[in-house]
């Protein structure tokens, strides 16, 4: 975001405006967390703020304060899109493209406001007025922080905010182990430590929170695992009926291709989990080093995010998804076995 949109965005939020803020559908810790702080200091200036979820987040991510304040696009539709249509501004966070926002894409190409996007994921679309768009930062979270920066309002970030960005940081970095976590990174995170956040609590509330169930689908996602050394490549399946078996619960397999992707020589792994009432099969996809899964998910599942790690789906069966993935692996397989872990 240059100077000149510092600046005009500084002057329209001078005044009152109906605000909007939506996250990315299927809503993760980052894209909770950054809509929740960013609430929070539009609040404080005086805007009338409305958050809006294409659909529900994980229960781990509801003791958030604020949290309760989400309306759910698949639940309270007419309420929203009244909502969205009467918006002066909408920030779009977490994501960048309106198809993300799931339904939601409808109504976002059809009204007159103005687009405010902040955002980490590879190849932006061209709708936003104020485009803040940096894939090289950790999370979204981490950029609602410089946002506030170039706003000159750090001194507005309260505990309820600082926690939310953290909680946004933690998760989106792997508990600061992936390579998007940098040293610039933490001092956000020690920053907002110092601000009220409460890292070991926060830690407790996301991590420490498994149920029985959520443990057993865990074991069965392990017992399903295959890897194909050859490929230096990892996957689970999940059918619907693991899903069921396990009183399957939103954001339960949240993690679960990280248990694949850290066995020793596997540089890419890939979950593929079955929604029926979705008719597809949802994949995640992760990777070590300099191979690009963003690409990889662009080019065959439909789908994208980072380097290493995006997601994406398939609208075969979980036979002929499998089949397709052992179809490509071939032509990545020298791109595999070049990175250096």
């Amino acid at each position: 975001m240059n100077k000149d949109q510092i600046q005009n965005l500084q002057q329209e939020l001078s005044t009152a405006k109906k605000i909007v803020i939506v996250p990315h559908k299927n809503p993760d810790g980052d894209a909770v967390g950054s809509v929740i702080a960013l609430y929070g200091y539009l609040i404080q200036l005086g805007h009338q703020v409305s958050m809006i979820s294409p659909n529900d987040f994980p229960s781990f991510l509801k003791w958030m304060e604020n949290s309760d304040l989400f309306l759910n696009y698949e639940k309270e539709k007419e309420q929203s899109d009244r909502l969205i249509e009467k918006a002066d501004l909408i920030f779009n966070l977490d994501h960048n493209a309106f198809h993300r926002a799931g339904d939601m894409e409808s109504i976002l190409n059809e009204v007159d406001a103005t687009f405010v996007m902040i955002d980490h994921h590879q190849q932006p679309d061209d709708f936003a007025t104020y485009t803040y768009s940096d894939t090289s930062m950790s999370s979204t979270c981490e950029m609602i922080y410089h946002f506030l920066e170039m706003m000159n309002d750090t001194d507005k970030i309260n505990p309820a905010m600082a926690a939310a960005m953290y909680t946004g940081i933690l998760t989106d970095t792997g508990s600061f182990k992936y390579r998007s976590t940098t040293s610039t990174t933490l001092r956000v995170a020690a920053n907002l430590v110092d601000k009220g956040a409460n890292s070991e609590a926060i830690n407790r509330k996301i991590y420490d929170v498994n149920t029985p169930s959520r443990m057993k689908l865990l074991g069965v996602a392990l017992s399903n695992m295959v890897i194909l050394e050859k490929y230096r490549t990892a996957y689970i399946t999940l059918t619907q009926k693991d899903l069921n078996d396990n009183n399957f619960k939103k954001g339960d397999t949240e993690g679960f291709v990280n248990y694949a992707l850290s066995l020793d020589g596997i540089v890419f792994a890939q979950i593929f989990i079955e929604k029926e009432s979705e008719a597809i099969i949802k994949t995640s996809l992760r990777s070590k080093g300099d191979f690009d899964v963003n690409q990889l998910a662009r080019e065959n599942w439909e789908g994208g995010g980072h380097k290493n790690a995006a997601g994406g789906k398939s609208d075969l069966s979980m036979t002929e998804t499998i089949k397709k993935l052992i179809s490509i692996l071939p032509s990545y397989e020298k791109e595999l076995h070049e990175v250096v872990i």
